[in-house]
């Protein structure tokens, strides 16, 4: 085909012109981030398809000669759908980390994509591509605690995303639902649906069921206070007096300020020979 055999020109690599390309021969994204598509707002873009054309190329990037898209999905499947047989693209270099960010970024300048959909797209750049969450933060505009939110939603089960979805809850009643685990967030979702409950109310309601579960915290036994410190010099001085008369030359030296006390002991690890000595000839002559 005609179309095909220009794009196999090694120039348009890097040329990103707009080339028109059979819809048919344009492979899908591997790294699309978006799972879930409106069928509606497809035939909406469709419509506008048909009656003014695509505004906006999609873009491609080429491998092994072939056309796989980088970003545009929908307005691909809406093209299809509108009977288009050629859509204009510009094609780009990307290897798939760069088409994986890419279809990312442009899912979330086009069409707000679920906050699950999102989490999972900068998962995947980070397991799959060695991304960093800084790196990440920093392509996407927003700062490295945003990203790791958002990574943290996806603790939540599958059961329990699709329900949130579903009821068209936030991303924040997301990350106050994680703070609990099994039967305890199963309820807690059950009772944010039939409730109707707001984001407020949802954190209301989780530090509420996580203060009830805190087990009652055994009373400690008082230990008695001695406000006296000279008590605890004493107890140094006769540990001291009490390894002399056992034949160890310990010694201790004591400085006091006016803001506290210092107290140096010294141990040596064996007995003082001379000590021993003596102790050995005392033994004798007894």
């Amino acid at each position: 085909m005609e179309i095909m055999e220009i794009i196999k020109r090694p120039k348009y690599k890097s040329s990103s012109r707009i080339l028109m390309i059979p819809v048919n021969e344009i492979q899908p994204n591997p790294d699309q981030p978006r799972r879930e598509f409106s069928y509606e707002k497809l035939l909406e873009l469709a419509q506008s398809i048909s009656e003014n054309g695509l505004l906006q190329p999609i873009t491609v990037t080429l491998k092994d000669c072939k056309p796989v898209l980088v970003a545009g999905e929908r307005r691909l499947r809406a093209a299809k759908i509108a009977g288009i047989k050629e859509i204009p693209c510009i094609v780009i270099e990307a290897d798939r980390s760069r088409a994986a960010l890419l279809a990312l970024l442009e899912n979330l300048q086009r069409e707000d994509m679920n906050c699950f959909e999102e989490a999972e797209g900068i998962r995947k750049l980070i397991k799959d591509y060695g991304l960093t969450q800084e790196e990440v933060a920093h392509q996407l505009g927003c700062a490295q605690s945003t990203v790791a939110n958002r990574l943290r939603i996806l603790k939540l089960t599958e059961e329990e995303r699709k329900i949130i979805i579903k009821e068209g809850l936030s991303e924040r009643h997301a990350r106050a639902l994680i703070r609990l685990d099994g039967e305890q967030r199963k309820n807690a979702l059950l009772r944010i649906v039939q409730q109707k409950l707001n984001v407020y109310q949802t954190e209301k309601l989780v530090e509420d069921i996580l203060e009830k579960s805190k087990p009652k915290e055994r009373r400690r036994q008082a230990v008695p206070l001695i406000r006296d410190v000279r008590l605890f010099l004493n107890t140094v001085n006769n540990a001291i007096d009490t390894m002399r008369r056992s034949g160890i030359d310990a010694s201790a030296e004591k400085i006091e300020t006016d803001d506290y006390i210092e107290y140096f002991v010294r141990i040596p690890k064996k007995k003082n020979s001379t000590e021993t000595t003596k102790l050995q000839r005392q033994h004798i002559t007894a």
